[in-house]
Order: C-alpha cells, then sequence, then structure tokens
C-alpha cells in the first residue's frame, strides 16, 4: 500500500478491525466443520520458571481442538466446570476418553 501512496496508520487498522473483526469471526465460525461424537480430555503438567501448571485440553477425534483451560493450581472444580462448559457450548458427545 504504500508503493501506491497510501498510509496506514495503527489508528486505521484499529477501526477495519472494529469495522470487519465480527463479520470475519462469524465467517470463520460458520466455515469450521462440527465436531465429532467423540472427544479426547487431556491433562498434561508444565513447568515454567520453576511453578507447575495445569493444562487441560478438550480435542475431537478428528483433531480439533474444542477448548483450552490453563491454571497454576490443579482443581478438580475448575476441570468439572471447563467439561460441563465445553458440553454446554458444543453439546454432548458420545463418548469421552481420558487417561484416566
Amino acid at each position: 500500500m504504500a508503493e501506491r501512496g497510501i498510509v496506514v496508520s495503527y489508528e486505521m487498522i484499529r477501526v477495519w478491525v472494529e469495522k470487519f473483526g465480527a463479520q470475519i469471526a462469524k465467517q470463520v465460525r460458520a466455515a469450521r466443520q462440527t465436531p465429532s461424537d467423540k472427544w479426547h480430555l487431556d491433562e498434561v503438567v508444565i513447568v515454567i520458571h520453576g511453578v507447575k501448571h495445569w493444562l487441560w485440553r478438550a480435542m475431537d477425534s478428528n483433531g480439533e481442538v474444542l477448548d483450552i483451560l490453563f491454571q497454576s493450581r490443579r482443581n478438580a472444580r475448575a476441570a468439572r466446570r471447563f467439561i460441563a462448559g465445553l458440553v454446554a457450548r458444543r453439546g454432548k458427545p458420545r463418548v469421552i476418553v481420558t487417561n484416566k
């Protein structure tokens, strides 16, 4: 755009995002495939600067990440809330696979 003499500032980009962002996000969501009815839930401990963090991840059988929860402490109630929110947003799966 600079080649053509068009000046693009940070403010112009902010205005474009404000104007077209919701429309683009809607198109992206509509283009997504519906998740399969088999979900895989995984819990991983990650150490960052010597501090343990827990990462919960939900994926469908096609490999699409459905949701992620990252916390600095292990909390069973938060994990149950994570699954309940996922079911509320995506519907109830046929089966949930975990590492028990």
